[in-house]
């Protein structure tokens, strides 16, 4: 069965490109100058960053502020609070973006799409018809939001209704 493909070559360089060391995402934890910070939410044990090479607006990533590779190496605290965040970012994500839907997934693993080894998990903002002759024809996604405009209005929404990382 033969099947037509896309190919970003644009996503392949990012992918097979130099990345800062020792980890983009550690580094964003850190607060190096070296990366771009798009982070919306911290706390003791995880982060939420707009991704930088989003699919749609809002796309966002939280990631453990400990590196890890493995869903498995969670503590039961980190599964307890990333399933609040979670819930929190998607009601959030609901009222600022008002997305159609959503895709939540982790990569783990480079043959599995990840090119961060830190573990994050997506949190993808879908809508109908999101697909455009930019997208189909020139094999370029279109972006309707800066990412750094995305990140100053999530963090606007979250100064207004804060997550409480007090057990609830």
């Amino acid at each position: 069965m033969a099947r037509d493909y896309f190919f970003s070559f644009e996503k392949y360089a990012y992918v097979k490109g130099k990345k800062p060391a020792p980890c983009i995402l550690c580094l964003i934890r850190d607060r190096s100058p070296e990366v771009v910070d798009l982070s919306v939410h911290r706390d003791e044990l995880f982060i939420a960053s707009v991704n930088l090479y989003p699919y749609n607006p809002g796309h966002l990533l939280i990631f453990p502020t400990r590196h890890i590779v493995d869903v498995r190496e969670f503590t039961p605290e980190e599964e307890r609070r990333l399933a609040r965040l979670t819930r929190y970012l998607l009601d959030l994500s609901e009222v600022i973006q008002r997305p159609a839907g959503f895709n939540l997934g982790y990569n783990m693993g480079s043959p599995a799409g990840a090119s961060i080894e830190h573990l994050h998990l997506h949190l993808i903002p879908r809508y109908p018809n999101e697909l455009g002759i930019a997208d189909l024809i020139a094999g370029k996604r279109v972006l309707v939001e800066d990412p750094q405009e995305t990140a100053r209005r999530i963090r606007e929404r979250i100064a207004q209704v804060p997550f409480s990382t007090a057990r609830s």
